[in-house]
């Protein structure tokens, strides 16, 4: 990072879907905008999410109708723009007289269905699990069941996307650089920064300060910017477990528990089935988060109420918890906190300002975005106007956003790849598929193999083009390859990584 006389005019801290979001929709409206990350893009809550773009079925018995109907029609917009790392999924939702009568259930997918004008994906039918397929895996106790819809996403990839866009659009992205100190300075903020490879401290000015550091907001308000915040996040611990996928069908399902939470079981990599979300009051250091045994165990509990394939510890493959940056609106049950979003401009005497996000969530980013940028229009009267509702993410320009004519369309080009490697591609990269395969004309031209449809290939592509930097940023962030080799070629990758880094200086 260059510093010196050189003046941006937005300077976003935080580089989860937020960050991007917003750095993307700024570069967009003509702004010029450095995007700052102290770790990897994503890696702090934006990639252990519960992986959907749902509008929040479980809201609305909190009464956060503005909230759920602005997810619902996020959920249409975003299903457009990037189909390919976002797609349908019906949700079975086996009910149980215990717990939630059937008559409330019925009320809120009749609102579900209604609230945010759907119009791609299916309506809510109701099942007999006794005798409709999507029962078959059900204890024979629950007889009822309700099917609706929401949407999958890659979290990680949604975020890479944004970034990629945004960079395209003039943004600078730095990843692994820490914002150290900011202070105001005739009418500019000074933000000094530290690469965490090189050491290097450099210094920037910015017309505006956008805090969206995630479970890190107040300690950038506090710590960085020395200022003193009126607002507050709660830090909620949510853990995933993940499973082998354990019945037929590309359904997935939502159960409730006698505690009133729900669980999502979902499909998950085409074997395998990701199980979550707890809700735990945290009040450790949100780089320190792990999946307690006791969370592990609820998960398992709640799956093996309903289902007749019992699962066991030892079927727990891999497990992931993440800290969700909640507005403190100072409810009793963590389940109750509210899901959306605050701001909090600091702007004295229309000193330059600094935004601070707190709350939101995967589903209503391009929106909080919008509104982020709504909140320092004042300041940049020259701002262009909002342009990411009708736009395309990154890989996202599918005909139709039929993803399924698209894949057959690569099938034709690429007779020689194999459905599960051009599968992989396609839902992962979309149209710049295209761009990753190059030249190549075989699987030998793809180069060194490190394992299941992971080639040497995509791994250059994502260190020269994603701000990939170590080997967990590709197997666990970029991709999934990581839930999927097995320990000697997860070894063997990271050996090729550590020569890759040192060749490149």
């Amino acid at each position: 990072m260059n510093g010196g006389p050189e003046i941006v005019d937005l300077f976003v801290i935080g580089g989860g879907v937020n960050g991007a979001g917003i750095a993307r929709d700024a570069a967009g409206r003509g702004l010029s905008v450095i995007l700052c990350e102290k770790d990897d893009l994503a890696e702090g809550t934006s990639s252990r999410s519960g992986k959907l773009v749902h509008g929040g079925l479980r809201y609305l018995e909190y009464y956060e109708f503005r909230l759920v109907r602005e997810a619902l029609i996020e959920r249409e917009v975003l299903l457009e723009s990037a189909p390919h790392i976002i797609w349908p999924m019906r949700f079975v939702l086996p009910h149980s007289p215990d717990d939630r009568p059937a008559w409330l259930v019925r009320l809120g997918l009749f609102l579900y269905d209604h609230l945010g004008g759907r119009k791609r994906l299916p309506a809510t039918r109701t099942l007999d699990l006794r005798t409709a397929p999507e029962g078959a895996p059900i204890k024979d106790a629950f007889k009822r069941g309700f099917e609706y819809s929401d949407c999958w996403v890659d979290d990680a990839r949604l975020v890479v996307i944004n970034a990629l866009d945004a960079a395209e659009r003039g943004a600078r992205v730095f990843t692994r650089t820490a914002c150290t100190a900011a202070r105001r300075e005739n009418g500019l903020w000074v933000v000094e920064v530290q690469d965490g490879r090189t050491g290097i401290r450099t210094v920037v000015r910015a017309r505006a300060l956008i805090n969206a550091a995630g479970p890190w907001v107040n300690d950038i308000v506090n710590r960085v910017a020395g200022q003193n915040s009126r607002r507050n996040v709660r830090l909620v611990k949510g853990s995933h477990i993940v499973v082998p996928k354990f019945w037929e069908g590309r359904q997935a399902y939502l159960i409730q528990n006698s505690d009133k939470r729900v669980i999502f079981i979902n499909p998950y990599q085409n074997d395998l089935a990701l199980i979550g979300t707890t809700d735990i009051p945290y009040e450790g250091r949100p780089e320190d988060v792990a999946a307690d045994e006791s969370e592990i165990d609820y998960l398992i509990r709640v799956v093996n109420r309903y289902f007749k394939r019992g699962l066991a510890r030892g079927d727990v493959v891999y497990s992931f918890s993440g800290v969700r940056p909640l507005y403190d609106d100072n409810a009793d049950n963590p389940s109750a906190v509210t899901r959306d979003y605050i701001f909090e401009l600091d702007a004295p005497d229309a000193q330059a300002p600094l935004l601070s996000v707190f709350g939101g969530k995967i589903t209503t980013f391009r929106k909080l975005a919008e509104h982020a940028l709504d909140r320092i229009a004042p300041f940049f009267p020259k701002m262009g106007k909002p342009w990411t509702a009708k736009a395309h993410l990154p890989g996202g320009d599918i005909a139709n956003a039929d993803f399924e004519q698209f894949l057959g369309d690569l099938g034709g080009e690429y007779p020689w790849m194999p459905a599960s490697l051009l599968k992989h591609y396609g839902r992962l990269y979309g149209t710049r598929t295209r761009a990753l395969i190059g030249a190549a004309h075989s699987l030998d031209e793809l180069g060194r193999c490190f394992g299941r449809d992971f080639f040497e290939r995509e791994a250059n592509y994502l260190f020269d083009r994603e701000w990939a930097v170590t080997s967990a940023d590709v197997l666990e962030r970029r991709t999934k390859h990581g839930l999927h080799l097995s320990a000697e070629e997860r070894a063997a990758f990271e050996h090729w990584c550590a020569n890759r880094l040192a060749r490149a200086g």
